[in-house]
């Protein structure tokens, strides 16, 4: 099932949000020089290697401004492209073309950039005992966008949204008065419906974690030799995770450490966009 098909209201809001931002009332430049609103063809290039990731998105902005633009795929959605690589032709009328262009690109080179930096992350640890996940550090009203962007690229997806998962931080510790306080606020909350994931910075942590009987651990920011130490203590009795300023030159530092899942903000908020543009522009006989 594609992007566009599981959250179609959520993608066609957020395009038709920034196609207002780029488009006020006109396209001053193009209704200027382009009088003759003509059928014409134009081309997806890559300038740069990567995955591909928002195809679909791509498309749909286009498809915003006239259901009757056509496309053309040489390439589908997580394919590596390179340099000059045609990814896909489309065919439209010349207002849809340069009105929708940079919106599109925008979402395409972000999504195909953050995918590409996943990818990166998963074969530097190289651990197929480990699953590499996102966290909620991401673009305001991006979110939908990035964290698909992720699963194309070889990683998971952490919560969705606050609503979406328990997640107990050190500010809800210190605001309960201890993790055993705060895991039994948050169990009389909400019962059995939902695992609870508790943020520990030492091996104390763990350890009042375990007699909570915490579902998940996230360990954070805790060095290499104290992460084993705490994989020791836990013994498979909770879900293990790893955080906090984990990033390309560290991430290999965690592998067979016997722990479940890698989050990382970095791999999504410092990924590089892929460079890709739009060129070629020819008028069709209509």
């Amino acid at each position: 099932m594609t992007l566009y098909e599981l959250k179609n209201f959520q993608i066609d809001q957020a395009i038709q949000l920034a196609l207002k931002e780029d488009i006020n009332y006109e396209d001053v430049t193009s209704n200027a020089i382009y009088t003759e609103d003509r059928l014409a063809e134009i081309s997806l290039l890559a300038k740069g290697e990567g995955i591909l990731a928002g195809l679909a998105v791509f498309k749909r902005v286009f498809q915003l401004l006239d259901d009757q633009v056509t496309f053309k795929d040489y390439k589908q959605e997580g394919d590596w492209v390179k340099d000059s690589d045609l990814v896909l032709e489309v065919q439209a009328r010349v207002s849809t073309l340069l009105s929708g262009e940079r919106v599109a690109l925008n979402y395409l080179q972000r999504m195909s950039g953050i995918a590409t930096n996943v990818a990166r992350y998963v074969a530097k640890l190289d651990d197929d005992s480990i699953s590499v996940v996102d966290t909620r550090k991401t673009t305001p009203n991006m979110r939908v966008f990035e964290k698909y962007a992720v699963k194309v690229g070889g990683g998971f997806n952490h919560r969705y949204n606050l609503s979406d998962g328990i997640l107990i931080k050190d500010n809800h510790i210190d605001a309960a008065g201890s993790i055993k306080e705060a895991v039994a606020k948050v169990r009389d909350y909400t019962r059995y419906v939902k695992k609870i994931e508790v943020e520990v910075e030492s091996l104390e942590g763990v350890q009042e974690a375990l007699e909570a009987q915490a579902d998940i651990i996230m360990l954070d920011n805790m060095a290499i030799d104290s992460i084993r130490e705490a994989v020791k203590l836990i013994d498979k009795q909770a879900i293990i995770e790893c955080s906090g300023n984990i990033d390309l030159s560290n991430v290999k530092d965690y592998q067979n450490l016997g722990i479940d899942y890698l989050s990382s903000g970095a791999m999504v908020y410092n990924a590089p966009v892929l460079d890709l543009s739009m060129k070629n522009l020819t008028y069709l006989k209509d």
